[in-house]
């Protein structure tokens, strides 16, 4: 298992490969509870989350496109995802009145929100496909994975410094790669206007 990439362990895991699945929870197990702890905040959540990600990484494996990303990317994405749904069913369930009747759910955005947001999250994956390797590694690690900047020094063995400087030219690229695609975030995501 140790020869086989990311990509050969997951189309192992579609195919049920326990080994692979275990190999592949022991690669990105820990940065998935790191970056779920950073978003729920609470160590039980965070487990919670993780099992969530992986039982769908299980089911899900073989529908990945690997033409669309990296696993490490999907895996964290996916892990982001659910801490996120976490955090909203836990606010809601604690929002709940005890004694009333259960209040109705909030609806769904509109379907031009949710349109704009698949096609975001498209453009997004697209552009960090088209950045260099040592760009896109520090965008995963320190967006998708949850490291702080001393973690990714250690991490990349090389100094803080590099790190910084390597973030800024990173979300330049990022930021460039996505104007080349039409999508301009700074005007896109600001919503003061709406």
């Amino acid at each position: 298992m140790e020869h086989l990439s990311d990509h050969g362990l997951l189309a192992l895991v579609g195919r049920g490969d326990r080994e692979a699945f275990a190999r592949l929870y022991d690669m990105y197990g820990g940065a998935a509870y790191s970056l779920a702890l950073r978003i729920v905040r609470d160590r039980d959540l965070a487990a919670d989350v993780v099992q969530n990600t992986f039982l769908a990484i299980w089911t899900q494996a073989r529908t990945f496109d690997s033409s669309r990303g990296q696993p490490s990317t999907w895996i964290l994405t996916m892990t982001h995802h659910k801490a996120v749904d976490m955090v909203r069913r836990e606010e809601r369930r604690r929002a709940e009145p005890l004694d009333d009747a259960p209040a109705a759910l909030d609806p769904e955005p509109p379907v031009e929100h949710q349109a704009w947001l698949g096609v975001a999250r498209e453009q997004i994956a697209t552009a960090l496909a088209r950045l260099p390797d040592p760009h896109r590694e520090v965008i995963e690690l320190a967006y998708f994975a949850g490291y702080t900047q001393s973690e990714l020094a250690e991490r990349l063995a090389v100094p803080i410094g590099t790190v910084k400087s390597r973030t800024f030219a990173a979300m330049n690229a990022l930021r460039d790669a996505l104007a080349a695609l039409g999508m301009r975030p700074e005007d896109e995501w600001n919503t003061s206007t709406s």
